[in-house]
């Protein structure tokens, strides 16, 4: 068994497409330094990192697939999934290889799973553009960016896909006049708009900052509760108790959302 071991970035992901179609060997794992090998392996490889590489690569892989397929590859990426690389690599190794398209060969387990997977990580996203909810925060942060507002809008998430990427530049469109902040708790990460750009961020002490999903109150703008609170009631005052779905409501706003949203408090 042939083992590749690379950077575990997509750019190194490309590279190792480009590494085997050179040394004319196809790997059966991907891993990265320091990830023990499955016992079967019998010979490694050391993927090295070049711009020309995955530039090479990415080149005709646009060539090769429409613009649709090549955002599926990212999404699938994103999933973050175990051995999501190695279907990657797969189908990218199959596209160069293909005398025509791939892209609806369905009866190919790679393709359909490139599919699948890609439509849950484009659910997600939707999810995060539905509901995500900002909240006022004026006493300083702390986290690894060039600018320390006084003042953001705040937001914590926690997607089941590494979704967040997807969605940054919806928000920098809908709110382009208000400098705000998306957090990732899960994977410890997320992103700022200081009204010019976005800055990847992470929070020096992201405890102190959140407890349960929620922004502790001593970060809060005075008035943040008191709106918070304007709106669940205003939620409330809408809602017709006779035409309540539960069911329904839960399949359209998943119930792990709920306690990110002002409006779902005490449901």
């Amino acid at each position: 068994m042939l083992a590749f071991y690379y950077d575990k970035s997509f750019e190194g992901l490309l590279c190792a497409v480009f590494d085997a179609f050179k040394l004319k060997k196809m790997p059966e794992c991907l891993l990265t330094e320091g990830q023990v090998e499955p016992l079967l392996v019998t010979e490694s490889h050391f993927v090295e990192f070049r711009n020309s590489k995955f530039e090479r690569v990415q080149t005709a892989l646009e060539k090769k697939i429409s613009t649709t397929s090549l955002n599926q590859l990212i999404y699938v990426w994103l999933s973050e999934l175990p051995e999501s690389d190695l279907i990657i690599f797969r189908y990218i190794c199959k596209v160069f290889k293909a005398e025509h398209s791939i892209e609806t060969d369905f009866a190919d387990p790679d393709v359909l799973f490139v599919r699948d997977i890609a439509k849950k990580v484009s659910r997600e996203r939707h999810y995060l553009m539905q509901f995500v909810r900002f909240t006022t925060i004026e006493n300083p942060i702390k986290y690894s960016g060039n600018n320390q507002p006084d003042k953001i809008y705040f937001s914590v998430v926690a997607p089941v896909y590494n979704a967040l990427p997807l969605v940054v530049n919806f928000f920098k469109d809908r709110f382009a006049d208000q400098q705000w902040a998306i957090y990732d708790e899960k994977r410890q990460y997320g992103y700022f708009y200081n009204l010019e750009s976005i800055e990847k961020i992470s929070l020096a002490d992201p405890d102190d900052l959140i407890v349960n999903g929620q922004v502790r109150q001593k970060y809060l703008s005075p008035n943040e509760t008191l709106f918070q609170n304007m709106w669940l009631r205003y939620c409330n005052a809408l809602t017709i108790k006779e035409r309540e779905n539960p069911k329904l409501q839960r399949r359209q706003m998943p119930k792990r959302f709920w306690h990110y949203l002002p409006e779902m408090k005490g449901k």
